[in-house]
């Protein structure tokens, strides 16, 4: 586990629901390669923060670099949806060329 992964931690023990501290433990976790664990997090960013929509792209990323395609288009459908809820257009142009590249 490296340093910034460890901090994080400790932040979110004090803030559980915390969804910047969630989506930065998932961004580590998946720097390292731990799948589930990332997935997990970023499951819990988006549980505390539905609009969080670079959580969808990241979520999607590691899901599709891990050869899961399938659910990583089910999340930039709903990480698409929610962007165009909340008038994200970046979030929606970068959710839409990441699916474009795997459909």
């Amino acid at each position: 586990m490296n340093d910034r992964l460890a901090k994080l931690l400790k932040i979110l023990a004090v803030e559980p629901n915390d969804a910047f501290t969630h989506y930065g433990v998932a961004q580590e976790y998946a720097k390292l390669g731990e799948v589930p664990k990332a997935v997990e997090h970023y499951d819990h960013c988006l549980a505390a923060d539905p609009a969080y929509c670079y959580a969808y792209y990241h979520k999607a990323k590691t899901l599709a670099d891990d050869g899961q395609e399938p659910a990583a288009i089910a999340t930039l459908h709903a990480g698409i949806a929610t962007a165009k809820s909340v008038n994200d257009g970046k979030a929606l142009g970068e959710l839409t060329s990441l699916l474009d590249s795997l459909t």
